[in-house]
């Protein structure tokens, strides 16, 4: 036997919770941001829904999607 590839839909009475989606982070070029490995910086670029170009000073990284450990100020 094979199971289908359907999404179950979660009945409202289940005691079983969906899950529920992070809401996206959306940063602009010269946004200021804290990252918690890299610290203060500064958005420089940015390539939609992939990654964000960040200066912190002494290095520059290209951080890429779902941006968890770094927030706007």
């Amino acid at each position: 036997m094979t199971k289908s590839a359907a999404l179950r839909r979660p009945l409202p009475t289940s005691p079983f919770k969906a899950r529920i989606e992070a809401p996206r982070k959306y940063f602009a070029v010269g946004d200021r941001v804290t990252h918690d490995r890299y610290g203060l910086g500064t958005a420089i670029g940015v390539e939609e829904d992939i990654a964000v170009l960040v200066d912190f000073g002494s290095r520059q990284e290209r951080i890429l999607q779902p941006y968890t450990a770094m927030f706007k100020l």
